[in-house]
């Protein structure tokens, strides 16, 4: 790899611009090189991406402490007592808060540094480091300032420059003066908050909030309307059931911010309270504010309007059903700013989906197929899905059973004293068809792949697989098991007739 960094007056041509470094550089521009093509990696922060160094991976290195903490407050329902502080009753254990974040960051850090010895001997690919590209003109594109005058041109470009927290300071008077934290800082940060404030609801603000309460940091959510609105209805009410009765945490639901100030080392927010009479403005108090509303494409900095590339309402790249531009030829995009669904693993399908029908040309182009893409949510408890949800069955008007099976209704789950969280079936009448699965429990997000992979076999998922499988007793996945059992009851309470071979499963 030549490392290009505050070069100046340079032009060249390559085979391939990649813009991002995260599955863009593992899965697209580094194989890219082995068939032969000049590779051009335009990427102005750390290699490996937003899963790496800001996501996915360092979120879940806290939140397993944080799972650590849940498990010592429940010890006493196991019959394990833990000693408790004489001053305010609280279990006695010590956190190492700044020690722990030091650790999870450092590791970031160094697995991030490690990529660039395992390329740098490619002199076929060039990276521009730290500096922001931005489209000129079709497949043209300038890396940093104009006065730099460094302008790359490629045949084919694949933008992979992901996302980043959405900015409310347009919503909330006086939040762009005060130090806030989004998902980036608040994943570095070392300090341990008595009192947090989190404005946001879905996955990334559940995750976080999961850490800073169980870590002893007393957080309240300002929620719209409900948590992580795209989980299944039944899902979501269950989680807001458990979560809101979590120690330190307080939820204010349809309460709206408004304005915020910073003194004395001290957020004041002013929200509207739609549920008192009169003076509906009232103020909370934190030391630390954490705004977690969602995430918006990297279109607008790579300025994709000038290079011809179409964006949808929300700012996404649109592409066809190839993750080609429907506007610019020879540009495709994947992952995050492609908008089809905001996860790494879909990013590495997509690049790999890139690699196959594009780059290496090992396959003709054929529609990329995104069915069984499933998805985790790692607060606690866990969440995970794969399917249509209850909800859009309904929107899309298909005759279904739903049943669900609760994580106490079997032997591990009785083991584990569970009195929470349930598997859920949606299962078509007449095919059989499994047209969702959604879960919420302990390891939901690794139960979840038991049903996850039917949906990408020949034929579907079917009931019948689920069903004629045999599991292991007792382990935790018999509650997909019994889930299945149920969903076969369902059908035949509803009708319709099953194979003498399923009816003694």
């Amino acid at each position: 790899m030549v490392l290009l960094k505050n070069v100046k007056n340079f032009t060249k041509h390559y085979d391939i611009i990649v813009i991002g470094a995260g599955a863009g550089l593992g899965k697209l521009g580094r194989p890219a090189t082995e068939y032969g093509y000049s590779v051009a990696l335009c990427e102005n922060d750390k290699l490996g991406g937003t899963c790496l160094n800001r996501g996915c991976i360092p979120s879940k290195m806290l939140i397993h402490p944080a799972d650590v903490v849940q498990t010592i407050e429940s010890a006493h329902r196991f019959e394990v007592d833990v000693k408790k502080k004489e001053t305010s009753g609280d279990l006695d254990y010590d956190i190492r808060f700044s020690e722990l974040v030091a650790r999870v960051s450092k590791t970031i850090d160094d697995e991030s540094d490690s990529i660039l010895p395992n390329v740098e001997k490619n002199q076929k690919l060039d990276w521009f480091v730290g500096q922001t590209a931005r489209f000129i003109g079709e497949r043209t594109l300038q890396v940093g300032s104009p006065d730099d005058n460094v302008v790359i041109t490629a045949d084919r470009v694949f933008v992979a420059a992901g996302a980043r927290a959405v900015d409310l300071s347009d919503q909330i008077e006086g939040l762009a003066s005060t130090p806030y934290m989004t998902y980036r800082e608040a994943l570095r940060n070392q300090q341990r908050f008595k009192r947090l404030i989190c404005i946001g609801a879905g996955y990334i603000a559940t995750e976080l909030c999961h850490f800073f309460s169980s870590t002893g940091t007393h957080t309240t959510l300002f929620v719209r309307s409900k948590f992580l609105k795209y989980e299944d209805e039944e899902v979501q009410k269950e989680f807001e059931r458990v979560f809101v009765k979590r120690k330190n945490i307080e939820v204010k639901q349809g309460m709206k911010p408004i304005r915020v100030r910073y003194e004395n080392n001290e957020f004041i927010l002013t929200y509207l309270n739609p549920h008192l009479d009169t003076a509906q403005e009232q103020e909370i108090r934190a030391d630390a504010l954490l705004v977690a509303a969602g995430v918006k494409p990297n279109t607008d900095i790579l300025q994709c309007e000038k290079a011809g590339i179409k964006l949808t309402k929300d700012g996404f790249v649109e592409v066809d059903k190839y993750l080609r531009s429907v506007s610019a030829p020879n540009v495709w995009a994947l992952g995050d700013i492609a908008g089809n669904y905001l996860f790494r693993h879909n990013a590495n399908f997509e690049s790999e989906y890139l690699m196959e029908t594009v780059i290496s040309k090992m396959s003709e182009p054929y529609p990329i197929d995104h069915t069984g893409m499933p998805h985790a949510v790692f607060a606690n408890p866990q969440i995970a899905g794969v399917g249509l949800t209850e909800q859009e069955c309904r929107e899309k008007g298909l005759n279904f059973v739903s049943v669900k099976n609760n994580y106490s209704a079997s032997a591990m789950g009785m083991a584990l004293l569970s009195d929470e969280g349930f598997v859920k079936l949606i299962v078509e009448r007449g095919t059989r068809r499994i047209l969702g699965c959604h879960i919420i429990g302990h390891e939901a997000s690794t139960l979840v792949h038991q049903v996850g992979v039917l949906f990408r076999i020949e034929g579907g998922a079917k009931l019948d697989d689920l069903l004629n499988c045999i599991y292991i007793h007792p382990a935790l996945n018999e509650i997909v098991r019994n889930a299945a059992r149920k969903a076969k009851q369902a059908l035949l309470n509803a009708g319709d007739t099953i194979p003498p071979s399923l009816y003694f499963k």
